[in-house]
Parts: structure tokens; sequence; C-alpha cells
């Protein structure tokens, strides 16, 4: 009997790649569908909407405000899961995720700090303050002096130097040199592009990605003026779809997961 593998969170064209690619019966999601889980099943609605189906298979990818949900609902049906739920839940809140991983990065630098919502600081260096669950150049700012947080946010030393994102997927390791106009850098500038992989680096990310025992997972580094190296955070489902080269290698990791 052929499998029913869901995907959720995939756009096109990736929706049809994956279609072509993984047999049996596949069924795509662009955002959260509507679900339940019950005497060791899940059931996901069709295409349409409607009524559900049991799927044997999930393979999810994407950021949506509901999601933790839907991660403890594949927790607990415990059946075949892309990436695996409980890291997924690990990283979810980026607040909480930044404080695991500094406990376990060879990288975790110095002079961190958090402020909740309402304080006012007064800060003697340059400092940046990060807040919320969607970064992406967003929800951040470069502060110093006197700083009154509207959101519950993390400080970290502004640290000059490269931004890079070393990405893994399965048992291949990446390098992005990240890009942008000011400080604010990013895998989406049209100059970013990879570059020679810092052994070091790519074994602090596999350590990382074993910790939260996820099989995909993008870090993002400084690599200071100074030559020291600093985590700025984990990316638990990082973007696949901005380098062909790192589509084509994800696309080929979920098709053999399937065949397990």
């Amino acid at each position: 009997m052929q499998e029913h593998v869901c995907l959720i969170g995939f756009d096109e064209p990736e929706i049809t790649v994956l279609k072509q690619r993984i047999s049996g019966r596949v069924t795509a999601h662009p955002s959260l569908p509507g679900y339940r889980g019950e005497d060791g099943q899940l059931y996901v609605d069709n295409e349409q909407g409607g009524w559900q189906s049991r799927v044997d298979r999930v393979i999810f990818h994407g950021i949506f405000e509901e999601d933790q949900e839907l991660f403890v609902a594949l927790a607990l049906w415990g059946g075949p899961c892309f990436p695996n739920p409980l890291g997924m839940l690990a990283c979810r809140d980026k607040q909480a995720c930044l404080v695991r991983a500094l406990s376990q990065t060879r990288y975790p630098g110095r002079g961190r700090g958090y402020v909740p919502a309402g304080s006012v600081v007064n800060l003697q260096t340059e400092q940046v303050a990060k807040w919320g669950n969607w970064h992406c150049g967003e929800n951040k700012a470069r502060i110093q002096g006197e700083w009154r947080a509207e959101f519950s946010s993390t400080l970290e030393p502004f640290y000059p130097g490269d931004a890079v994102r070393v990405v893994l997927l399965g048992g291949e390791v990446l390098q992005i040199r990240l890009a942008g106009d000011n400080w604010l850098k990013s895998i989406h500038d049209p100059t970013a592009d990879f570059m020679e992989v810092d052994v070091e680096l790519a074994d602090d990310t596999r350590a990382l990605a074993r910790y939260f025992d996820l099989p995909v997972i993008a870090n993002d580094y400084i690599v200071g003026d100074d030559g020291q190296k600093y985590l700025l955070e984990v990316n638990h489902i990082p973007n696949v779809t901005r380098f062909p080269l790192i589509w084509e290698r994800y696309a080929a990791l979920v098709t053999d997961w399937c065949q397990t």
C-alpha cells in the first residue's frame, strides 16, 4: 500500500518538484492545514479543505504563528516527521532557542543580556537588541545609551566583522557569506554567495544539530575583525530556496528520507 506523504509550508514550484520525486500519494499545504491526532493516527485536510484523511509521513517547512500546536500534535502522534517535531519545539521560541544554543556552542561570546518589555537601559557600549520570533532583518536594532524596550528583548554586543551562515543538510555543510548595504546582513542580498567552509564553524553547527536532533539547520555567526567567532542565532527552518544548490540538496535529502 502506498504511503500518504503530507507536505506543509512549501510553495510552488517546490511543491511540484517534490510531488514528482516522492512516490505514493502526496498532499501539499502551503499554510497550516486542519489536522487532528487520535488513536495513534494523524489526519490532515485534503488540499481543498474539508474532509480529512490519514497521513503516514509529514515534511514540514516554514514558520507560522500557530505552528507550535502542530509540533505538539506531531510529537504525540510519533510518526515519521521531517524534521523532528521535538527539535522544532525546542527552537521555535527564538529567545529560548538562543539560550539553549549558547549553552552548547563553542562561540557564545560575552556580555549578553535581556530586558523585559517596558524596561529602560543605559548602555555604555553599542549593542544589538532583538525581539520576537521573526528576524529576517526585522525586529532588531543597534542601540547605545538610554533605550526603552517596547518588547522583551535579548541584548548582544555589536560585533564588527563578517556575517556568515553555515548550513547543514544531512551530512553536508555549506557556508554563505551574508551581505547587505548596511549592518543588517542577509542571504537575500543579491551579492550573498557561497564561500569556503570554516571547519570550526562546521563542527559547531554539527554539534548544535545533534543537540537539537535536527537534520537541517543553519547557524548565523560573526567572524570578528579580531578573528574571534560568535554565534548569533540558530535557524531551525532555514530558507532552502534562495540558492538552487541548497534547494537541490534539500530536495534530494527529503526524497531519500521518504524511502527509508
